[in-house]
């Protein structure tokens, strides 16, 4: 019969015993060269691969690590939570367990430190918590720390990285661009330095408001930058647009950002800039 001559399949990867000894969670994989990852040597190279060069993307605490002085920052306790404006129902579930997964409040630390002994105000966004979307709270660690800057006349110094407003808030959201934008506008009154570097990703809201209009805007290579996503434009205009379109090296050739500086060079370059300006 033609039953007895079907052969059986061999047994799936589910049935087979696997006694390879892979620790969960101390691998990644490097999304442009697909190599696999010790996480630890990745993050001892200030997590880029070390394959191939790329950029992961960095915790808060990570990028606090490379930037601050050990044991000089001080985060703003402003004591103010995310609201739910427009009551959906999975809103509030999803930033407490975002908490929970990420270990940090929302999308953005803002606090006093030191960069090689001198004194700053730093904004780091991550990108982990709701993509780095500016919402309420948000938009209000970033004008608080502005003003901070201003009353101690200290430079500020923001590493962004967002998908734009946090929509989940609605128009409330929108209204933290013309906030933030008109501290920053106080902040240049008083004359003082702000450096804005743009990280992967910087879009939307956060690069129409201050993540484009520092003193000195810096990025790291490679970083996609843009307000609205290329997909959508090239859909818009009915064009195809250039493959480097919107990356850091495309809009520093085109004088929309000063330089481009690699990662591990980041603290000593903001450093020499705030000694350039004092």
């Amino acid at each position: 019969m033609i039953v007895d001559k079907i052969k059986k399949r061999a047994p799936t990867a589910k049935n087979v015993k696997n006694n390879v000894d892979i620790q969960v969670g101390k691998w990644v994989k490097c999304s442009k060269c697909k190599e696999i990852l010790y996480k630890e040597t990745v993050r001892e190279n200030h997590s880029i691969c070390p394959n191939c060069g790329a950029y992961f993307r960095m915790h808060i605490n990570k990028r606090l690590a490379d930037i601050i002085d050990d044991g000089t920052y001080e985060r703003f306790d402003l004591n103010i939570d995310t609201t739910n404006p427009l009551q959906l129902e999975d809103y509030e579930k999803k930033i407490k367990s975002l908490r929970e997964k990420t270990g940090i409040q929302e999308a953005v630390s803002a606090g006093k430190g030191k960069i090689n002994g001198e004194e700053v105000i730093i904004c780091i966004m991550d990108s982990g918590f709701l993509m780095g979307s500016m919402g309420v709270v948000v938009g209000e660690k970033i004008t608080y720390s502005i003003e901070k800057a201003i009353e101690l006349k200290l430079p500020l110094i923001i590493f962004c990285v967002s998908g734009g407003a946090r929509m989940q808030e609605g128009i409330i959201s929108l209204m933290q661009m013309a906030k933030t934008t008109s501290a920053i506008a106080k902040l240049n009154e008083a004359g003082l330095l702000y450096i804005s570097i743009l990280t992967d990703p910087t879009y939307g809201g956060v690069t129409a408001s201050f993540a484009s209009i520092a003193d000195i805007v810096l990025a790291e290579p490679g970083a996609n930058i843009g307000f609205a996503g290329k997909r959508v434009i090239e859909q818009t205009i009915g064009e195809e647009l250039p493959e480097e379109f919107q990356t850091s090296e495309f809009l520093l050739e085109h004088g929309f950002i000063d330089k481009i500086v690699e990662r591990e060079n980041l603290k000593d370059t903001i450093y020499n800039l705030i000694l350039l300006h004092k």
